[in-house]
C-alpha cells in the first residue's frame, strides 16, 4: 500500500475486497455486492462490521434454493440440475447444503460440480451424471444452477467468472440462472464513500442489504434455448424481456 489513498473501493470481487482488506487496516473500505461477508471475514457482523470495511450485500445466497424452484418450473422434465461451486470458496460447503434440502423437496437430483479454474468448468460439464453416466453436454432433462454473480466477466473471484459458464452452457445447450447487473450497490458504495470522507468511520456504517426484488424473465434467451415459458411465471415476472 504504497500510495497515499482515503478510501478503497472493491467492486463486486470477494479476492479484491479481501486483498484490501489484508493490505490495510487503517484506510477505510467499501466494497461491493459480496455475498455473506461475515463468513468470508470481511466484517464482524452486518449490523456492526467493526475494523475498517463495510459494504452492501445481496441475498444472492438465500435466493438460490427459490431459484431452483423457479428452474424446476422453467424446465419442469429436469431430473437433474447441477450446482456450480468453487470448493475453494468459504461459503460453498452451507450453500451446498442449503440446495441439497431445496432439491430434496422438488424431487430431483443435486449433483455438486466443483471448478475453480477455466479447464475445471469445462471438465465439470464433461462430469457424467451418477444415473447415466451421461455428461452434462449430453444428458437429457437437465440443466445447471451456479451462484449468480454481481457482474459478469470479472473473473475467477469467489466462483468463476459468469462469461466462462454462459459460454459453456450456450454451448452445450443448458439452461441456468445467473443473476444480471444491479447499479443499486454501486450507488451505495458511492454514499457510503461520501460519508466516510466527511468523518464517519466504517465500523460504524451497517453493511446494506436490497430491500426490493424483481423477478426478469428474457423471452428471447428462452427461445434460444428452445424453452417455452410458463404463463405462471411470465404472469409473475416484473419485466419480461421479448
Amino acid at each position: 500500500m504504497g500510495r497515499k489513498v482515503d478510501l478503497i473501493v472493491s467492486s463486486g470481487s470477494l479476492s479484491a475486497a479481501l486483498a484490501a482488506k489484508a493490505a490495510t487496516s487503517t484506510i477505510p473500505i467499501v466494497f461491493t455486492a459480496i455475498s455473506d461477508p461475515v463468513t468470508v471475514g470481511l466484517v464482524a457482523s452486518l449490523a456492526r462490521p467493526g475494523g475498517n470495511v463495510t459494504g452492501s450485500s445481496p441475498f444472492q445466497f438465500e435466493l438460490m434454493p427459490k431459484g431452483l424452484e423457479l428452474l424446476t418450473e422453467l424446465v419442469p422434465q429436469a431430473r437433474v440440475i447441477a450446482l456450480l461451486v468453487n470448493p475453494d470458496d468459504p461459503r460453498a460447503a452451507g450453500l451446498s447444503g442449503d440446495m441439497q434440502e431445496a432439491a430434496l423437496t422438488k424431487g430431483v437430483q443435486l449433483p455438486i460440480l466443483k471448478a475453480g479454474t477455466e479447464d475445471e468448468i469445462d471438465a465439470a460439464f464433461m462430469t457424467p451424471r451418477p444415473t447415466t453416466g451421461r455428461c452434462a453436454r449430453r444428458q437429457p432433462r437437465s440443466a445447471l444452477q451456479q451462484p449468480p454473480q454481481p457482474t459478469r466477466g470479472v473473473g475467477i473471484a469467489s466462483y468463476h467468472s459468469g462469461d466462462l459458464s454462459v459460454a459453456r452452457s450456450d454451448r452445450f445447450r443448458r439452461p441456468d440462472q445467473l443473476r444480471t447487473e444491479h447499479p443499486a450497490p454501486y450507488r451505495q458504495a458511492g454514499i457510503y464513500a461520501g460519508r466516510i470522507l466527511t468523518g464517519e468511520k466504517p465500523a460504524d456504517l451497517p453493511v446494506q442489504r436490497p430491500t426490493t426484488f424483481e423477478l426478469v424473465v428474457n423471452l428471447k434467451t428462452a427461445n434460444a434455448l428452445g424453452l417455452t415459458v410458463p404463463p405462471l411465471i411470465l404472469a409473475r415476472a416484473d419485466e419480461v424481456i421479448e
